[in-house]
């Protein structure tokens, strides 16, 4: 049994592995006894997974403090990742018990089948006994453990239900054949005490299966991970474990390999094939300088890279982190679950009882009392309702990542579902993110070359897509950039600084501003030179901003003046698919917004080409990166469930204020970390149509979960009644209670066909 110590996700927060669970009883069970731990502030305990996580305050041999507690509630304490990282098992691993109990069941269960024919014989009744005990005591053995533990602790679970139903079947069979007339074989039913353990042994055989099936989403990321790098020392290259591997490091990549790390492309050109991370299908030409992520495949060209992040701080080991909290988080639907599980068993042992009672003082034999009793205590075994909701969510999670979708937590699943509106930003989100600079007109008597390279020279250091663009015209027409002095952003509007003057006189620094109209308007610059071709520029789609300059002047007005000088223009196209994506979206019922800083001429055209209807109120024009979340909280307050779909930095408040955030990643595949950390579903690529996706696995998701409840409910309100009045025995109620957590599982796998509408 490994019993590794399970590392610490961060400070107050560890995930434990938990052997021996086996319905929605012992989950409770286990959240219990963690939550009594002192310092404990929060505990999720997930059946599918057979893991915890628990939030604390950092506390003194904490850990060790949680393992114990798990210990003496009953269950095994593991290693957190001991079944994801452990080797593929054998289709047919842990089957050995379940094929020992049907060659001892199968003899007990013939002359019953028999009888269906007309041909009536028994098995002796040593026999009888022979081939049940072992099953009883041997194979069953697994629980009696269990259901004491549950005893000791003053709970119930499905093993507890199973060891009184199956010893009491045993028990009757032993006191029939003992007090029988000599000579007399009395009619036992040692068989349906075999039976019902073998198939519960059986139905947990196939369970364990369907969740390793669950599971393969996370197997299949770690897969991803070589484990060894070709690093380039001081000596030539040398193979070295990838844990080794530091930033900074330069490091070979062969033809055909994994990248392991992430970082640049420093020597050589290739294709990366980056279909397991973002659901990509086809690869990505990768030349010097673009970024490399570790987990993706190499082409053909052997390549050089320079590693950027090692470890824990790879996007590998992020989305990986993601759909393992996603998998681990408990559902909101999960809580009327924990609920009707926190008094399951005792319900079902006093109905038990009630059965028995009923059916003796009304007359009937006691042995057919105690049968019908134990009938009710083998088929309302909750273990379907424990699997409902983790394995739904388990299969939905892992088969989204699988297509580049990641879904942090299953709040933001279970949400997603009820998304009536969906907010685009649209730089970078819609549209390509990278605007080119398509118009450049000085005032009267302005030299167009000396204020394109002011202009360039004043955004040379800003990062924002339409700096890059002018700095990029600047560089195409081979002008001289300088780097400014005392720069100033203004979020939203623009940027200010000053430039040397190429004399070196530093008290004739000139001043110069370069933003938006909005902003020139707010400092009171006339600029109605300028007005008609920005009108013009306007109407055709392009963003249209202005460089200006502040002089001194001695008038008894102001000391200052400012002046345009120029007028810039940016178009931006928008990206494949867009379109395609926001019609998806209508086709759902979903009403789509688009918010833009542009003013609301060249936001309604950019919307018109993307598909928006602008006289619908569907688009949101001149806002303010601040003004964003107010926006999406006004919609949220008219009583619509919002979803905010951004890629920068600022677009995270709105993502934090949406009821579900989507962060896209850039071209690159890394996204904004800070949008990354606050949306609750990351889309790996910059896809708007996997907004649609990411919807559509949502209600695929929470459809199951719903229908599994269904099911696992009404299985036992039928159910129970049924065994109750005598119409069950025990063996079909065994069979049948195997089979209630398979067809849960079952059901659940069924989302693991699913992919993205083209």
């Amino acid at each position: 049994m490994n019993t590794a110590a399970a590392p610490a996700i961060s400070p107050g927060s560890l995930d434990i592995g938990i052997g021996g669970m086996t319905c929605a009883s012992c989950v409770g069970r286990v959240e219990r006894a963690l939550k009594k731990v002192p310092g404990v502030q929060s505990v999720a305990v997930n059946l599918a997974t057979e893991s915890a996580r628990i939030a604390y305050a950092p506390t003194e041999q904490m850990e060790a403090r949680l393992r114990r507690a798990v210990r003496d509630a009953g269950y095994e304490p593991l290693a957190a990742d001991a079944t994801i990282d452990a080797p593929d098992a054998s289709p047919w691993a842990g089957f050995m018990p379940v094929a020992i109990g049907l060659a001892l069941s199968a003899p007990l269960v013939l002359p019953m089948l028999s009888n269906l024919v007309g041909w009536h014989w028994m098995l002796p009744t040593w026999l009888q006994f022979a081939l049940a005990t072992p099953v009883q005591f041997i194979l069953g053995a697994r629980f009696y453990k269990a259901g004491w533990h549950a005893l000791k602790n003053l709970a119930g679970n499905m093993d507890l239900l199973v060891a009184l139903g199956t010893t009491a079947g045993w028990l009757l069979s032993m006191w029939l054949w003992l007090n029988a007339a000599p000579g007399v074989m009395a009619h036992l039913y040692f068989e349906g005490s075999a039976v019902v353990i073998t198939m519960v042994l059986l139905g947990k055989w196939l369970e364990a299966r369907a969740k390793r099936q669950t599971t393969s989403a996370i197997r299949a990321l770690h897969g991803l991970r070589p484990a060894t790098a070709h690093l380039i020392g001081l000596d030539g290259e040398v193979d070295v474990p990838v844990a080794e591997v530091l930033v900074g490091d330069r490091l070979v990549v062969k033809p055909g390999e994994r990248l392991p790390v992430d970082g640049l492309l420093q020597e050589g050109q290739t294709q990366v094939d980056e279909s397991m991370l973002t659901g990509e299908p086809l690869p990505i030409v990768k030349d010097p300088g673009a970024a490399l992520t570790g987990g993706s495949i190499n082409g053909d060209g052997r390549i050089v890279m320079q590693v950027k992040a090692v470890g824990s701080e790879t996007v590998l080991a992020h989305i990986i982190r993601l759909v393992e909290d996603a998998q681990a988080a408990k559902a909101p639907i999960q809580r009327l679950v924990d609920q009707v599980s926190a008094v399951f068993v005792p319900v079902v042992l006093g109905i038990a009882l009630i059965t028995l009672l009923g059916w003796w003082l009304s007359g009937h034999p006691f042995e057919v009392a105690v049968i019908n009793a134990v009938t009710v205590l083998v088929i309302a075994c909750p273990c379907a309702l424990g699997l409902a909701t983790p394995a739904a969510i388990m299969a939905g999670t892992g088969v989204a990542a699988k297509y580049g979708i990641l879904i942090k937590d299953a709040q933001a699943l279970e949400l997603a579902h009820k998304v009536d509106v969906v907010v685009f930003d649209k730089t970078g989100t819609l549209t390509v993110g990278q605007p080119r600079l398509t118009a450049f007109q000085a005032v009267a008597g302005g030299d167009e070359v000396t204020l394109l390279t002011a202009a360039a020279s004043l955004q040379s250091g800003s990062e924002h897509p339409l700096a890059r663009a002018v700095v990029v015209a600047a560089s195409e027409r081979g002008l001289a950039i300088h780097p400014p002095v005392n720069v100033r952003a203004v979020p939203g509007r623009g940027t200010e600084g000053e430039l040397r003057a190429t004399d070196g006189n530093e008290a004739a620094q000139p001043s110069y501003l370069i933003g938006s109209l909005r902003w020139m308007d707010e400092l009171g610059v006339d600029w109605g030179a300028l007005a008609a071709p920005a009108a013009t520029l306007q109407g055709s789609g392009a963003t249209v901003s202005l460089l200006a300059r502040r002089r001194a002047v001695a008038d008894a007005e102001s000391t200052e003046r400012i002046d345009v000088l120029a007028l810039l223009a940016f178009a931006d196209e928008p990206k494949p698919g867009a379109q395609a994506a926001v019609a998806a979206l209508r086709a759902r019922s979903i009403k789509t917004v688009m918010i833009s800083g542009d003013n609301q001429g060249a936001a309604e055209a950019m919307a018109r080409r993307l598909g928006f209807r602008p006289e619908s109120g569907e688009v949101r024009a001149e806002v303010l990166p601040g003004d964003k979340a107010a926006q999406v909280l006004a919609l949220k307050n008219g009583g619509h469930t919002v979803a905010m779909v951004g890629d920068g930095i600022n677009d995270a408040p709105a993502l934090t204020a949406a009821d579900v955030g989507m962060a896209m990643a850039n071209a690159g595949g890394g996204g904004s970390d800070v949008a990354m950390h606050a949306a609750g579903i990351t889309l790996m690529r910059g896809d708007p149509g996997l907004v649609a996706a990411a919807l559509d696995i949502s209600d695929r998701t929470v459809a199951k979960i719903r229908q599994n409840l269904f099911w696992a409910f009404a299985y036992n309100v039928a159910g129970i009644p049924l065994a109750a009045l005598g119409f069950l025995n025990p063996v079909v109620a065994g069979a049948a209670m195997a089979m209630s957590s398979v067809s849960v599982m079952s059901n659940a796998l069924l989302l693991k066909r699913w992919k993205p509408k083209e």
